[in-house]
């Protein structure tokens, strides 16, 4: 019955870890959402690596700054006349539900022209997460030798790809083990 419970946590855990591997990012990190400081926030972009499910905080001044979501072609040209959304609490959280570019700009005047504005890309080509066995070795061809090999298109995601929860899927898979196998070690002789 024990091994019955150790199982249900388990399972309880990873998929608590499951859910909780969304990353969250601020956009502009401890400067927030603004013009004061000439943040750049396509440089801000460029080095985070976006994924479905994310989370884009803005933190910013309601009295002065807004966000408004918005096409490319608005996006490029600072157009705020008809916003997909609009946001003005001055803490917005937006959860990234597709892939693709999802544009944001201050629809404050002058605010969009001045770099307010910020391109998220989730990139539609992220491999899985998930690599099974076969996805590791290429298939024989009866010309060529057999090698072990990555197959281009099904090779492991690079390792900045997981995120958030796979450090503690790792530390309660250890936790579980060293408690399994500890309560046979303490088990009276």
């Amino acid at each position: 019955m024990a091994l019955v419970e150790r199982a249900f946590v388990l399972f309880m855990v990873m998929a608590f870890v499951h859910v909780s591997s969304a990353a969250v990012y601020k956009v502009g990190d401890s400067a927030g959402w603004t013009t004061i400081g000439n943040i750049n926030y396509k440089q801000w972009a460029a080095i985070k690596t976006f994924e479905v499910g994310d989370i884009i905080r803005f933190e910013y001044n309601a009295q002065f700054h807004n966000v408004m979501r918005v096409t490319h072609a608005m996006y490029k040209t600072c157009n705020t006349s008809a916003p997909l959304a609009t946001f003005t609490t001055g803490n917005d959280s937006i959860t990234i539900t597709t892939r693709g570019h999802h544009f944001f700009f201050c629809g404050v005047p002058g605010h969009c022209q001045s770099g307010q504005k910020v391109d998220i890309n989730v990139p539609r080509n992220i491999s899985s997460t998930a690599v099974t066995p076969s996805a590791l070795i290429s298939p024989k061809s009866p010309s060529a030798p057999s090698v072990l090999a990555p197959s281009p298109n099904k090779a492991a995601p690079p390792l900045n790809t997981l995120k958030g929860g796979f450090g503690m899927l790792g530390f309660a898979m250890a936790f579980l083990a060293v408690f399994a196998s500890g309560s046979a070690v303490l088990q009276p002789f």
